[in-house]
């Protein structure tokens, strides 16, 4: 394989109904497939269309799904195809090799963490004192790596995420709003970083790269290429590179858009490395 391509999943590849979009009649509405079960209950969905077409992503590339997810939450989504050999996971605090997390990895990050970053322990003892339980949900720690919380997204004040990116940047800490949750994640603990592991473990030649979230700027910039959706952290503050793709679609809609143009790149180097490596054959049998 000569491409590594590093995707988000929840709202790039895969929407919960409530971020769905489907703003058109119910008669045109796409057949979906639920990629996730929680609790009894079907929870995260693609496209039948983009079920297919990542199914043969995974067998033209090097796919790495990529998020934020802690492993146990990875672990519920049941993608099209093979299962990936490589998976990161808690915003690249987890490489997961085919399936494990790998310790050697795990170790390295958190001695990166302790060294840079303020104690996540200091962190959560200020989200607890500054939240209010008004609009407060829940409150999270993700692999005793970084920590969220979860809102009421309409009682939440518009100053409150500012105030804390205030607080949390002299410590190395960054924070995004993603939905109902809040997240506060060490500067260091990044997806870029993990990505770069597995291509050097791979050997690859070209990482594509999509996301919608603040958490996935360093993993699009990174990239050789790179797409994002319509919506999301990204799109709301018109976030760009030279490189980057702006999807205009929103919803499931793009995330079918989106890994179709992977899969057509991906294809595209594909087929070049294998005619190459053809190339070779005949030479050194000549």
């Amino acid at each position: 394989m000569s491409v590594l391509v590093a995707s988000d999943l929840d709202r790039t590849l895969i929407y919960s109904a409530a971020a769905l979009g489907l703003d058109m009649p119910d008669a045109e509405a796409p057949r979906l497939l639920c990629v996730e079960v929680y609790q009894g209950r079907p929870l995260s969905y693609l496209t039948e269309t983009a079920a297919g077409l990542l199914a043969e992503l995974v067998r033209t590339s090097v796919f790495v799904p990529t998020t934020t997810r802690t492993v146990e939450q990875y672990r519920r989504i049941r993608l099209p195809g093979p299962a990936p050999r490589f998976a990161i996971c808690a915003n690249g605090g987890q490489l997961l090799v085919d399936g494990e997390p790998d310790p050697d990895w795990h170790a390295r990050v958190r001695a990166t963490l302790a060294d840079a970053c303020a104690p996540l322990e200091e962190v959560r003892a200020h989200l607890r004192a500054t939240a209010d339980p008004a609009w407060l949900l829940k409150e999270r720690a993700a692999e005793e790596l970084f920590a969220y919380l979860v809102v009421e997204r309409e009682l939440l004040p518009e100053s409150y995420v500012k105030q804390l990116s205030q607080w949390a940047e002299p410590r190395g800490w960054t924070v995004s709003l993603q939905g109902r949750k809040i997240y506060a994640v060490p500067e260091p603990l990044t997806k870029s970083a993990a990505v770069a592991e597995v291509k050097s473990r791979t050997g690859v030649d070209e990482v594509l790269a999509a996301g919608d979230s603040l958490l996935d700027a360093d993993l699009l910039l990174a990239a050789d290429r790179a797409w994002r959706p319509g919506h999301g952290e990204l799109a709301a503050v018109g976030w760009t590179a030279p490189h980057l793709t702006v999807v205009e679609e929103k919803g499931v809609a793009a995330g079918e858009i989106i890994v179709r143009a992977l899969g057509e790149r991906s294809s595209v180097s594909w087929a070049r490395a294998r005619s190459q490596a053809i190339r070779a054959l005949s030479r050194g049998r000549g």
